[in-house]
């Protein structure tokens, strides 16, 4: 399995559930605040809104809570005016990680991103040192219901996409950056709504992992995304499917 922070471990607590579920919710609140801010109140005029909206949705989040969080956003006020800022470093295994955060205090967040890649087996580096090992894409993804991998296929190919991918978990198309916008809006035409549509990180190269390392390296990331401000965690890891699924036992 190639890194794209995917690894989730199996919570049979509800009190744990009840955790994850609310730290999704700050995010997911972020995300539609800072939309809602850098655009038009408007999902119908305002793309990473609608992608905002639709992956709340997929969480089961209430609809007042996403009208409160547009409404915050779209106000204006101090209180939602949310910086994104990219932290990158390296975890155990020489492992290239790129965090990507949405923070109303930039220093409280730098220290507590440096902390967990101290405590994780990491180190934070500069802006950039990590970087240059991932490529900068547009990702979309789509239910496998919405069509069939060759009408998808077919219809990527079309509006200007780079790849596509169709399994179990569904379509997942990848576009240069500079087409990205096109081609969501051609596809979004066609099928619907994406579960999500935004630009990524990339690796061009994945780093093999021994089972080792791997275990520490997926607690530093779980603990990376279990932090309010991290939005998205990549990684250019490469784990043996065998050796993740002991680690998911």
């Amino acid at each position: 399995m190639a890194g794209h922070s995917q690894f989730k471990n199996i919570m049979v607590r509800k009190g744990a559930q009840d955790a994850r579920r609310g730290k999704l919710f700050t995010k997911l609140i972020r995300e539609l605040t800072t939309a809602a801010r850098n655009g038009l109140p408007d999902p119908a005029a305002n793309p990473r809104l609608r992608s905002a909206i639709t992956a709340a949705r997929n969480a089961n989040m209430p609809k007042d809570t996403i009208e409160r969080a547009i409404k915050r956003g779209s106000g204006g006020g101090a209180d939602a005016n949310f910086e994104e800022i990219r932290y990158e470093g390296y975890g155990p295994g020489g492992v290239a990680i790129i965090v990507e955060a949405l923070t109303d205090n930039r220093n409280r967040t730098a220290s507590e991103i440096r902390s967990v890649f101290a405590k994780g087996g990491g180190n934070m580096g500069e802006t950039n040192s990590v970087s240059f090992m991932f490529g900068r894409k547009g990702t979309i993804r789509f239910p496998l219901a919405v069509a069939t991998p060759d009408a998808m296929f077919e219809a990527a190919l079309e509006a200007g996409a780079e790849n596509v991918e169709s399994d179990e978990g569904g379509h997942t198309v990848t576009t240069q950056t500079e087409d990205f916008a096109q081609v969501r809006d051609a596809l979004e035409a066609k099928f619907g709504v994406p579960e999500f549509a935004k630009l990524t990180w990339q690796p061009q190269n994945t780093v093999p992992v021994d089972e080792t390392a791997a275990e520490t390296l997926l607690k530093l990331i779980e603990a990376l995304e279990d932090n309010d401000d991290v939005q998205t965690v990549f990684a250019n890891y490469e784990i043996a499917d065998d050796v993740l699924a002991r680690l998911s036992a």
